[in-house]
């Protein structure tokens, strides 16, 4: 069963949980919706494996795959 989402708002953009606003406000290089679709991920598979889905949990799970996701993107090029 889903959990019970709250509105957030934050600037111009509107988050449904503010889990998705904590990280998006910490993670500024990942697109606002691969955030908020990291932290739904998390939630389901949380709700799935029966696994006490609290916001701290979903929070803490959720920001290791977004690091994941940061430290995995290649360098940038340098000018030749």
């Amino acid at each position: 069963m889903p959990a019970l989402a709250i509105r957030f708002t934050g600037g111009t953009t509107t988050f449904h949980d503010p889990v998705s606003a904590r990280l998006a406000a910490e993670f500024l290089t990942v697109p606002l919706g691969t955030v908020a679709r990291c932290v739904a991920d998390v939630r389901a598979c949380a709700e799935h494996l029966r696994v006490d889905a609290t916001p701290e949990v979903i929070e803490r799970v959720a920001r290791e795959h977004l690091l994941a996701l940061v430290n995995s993107a290649p360098p940038p090029r340098s000018p030749r």
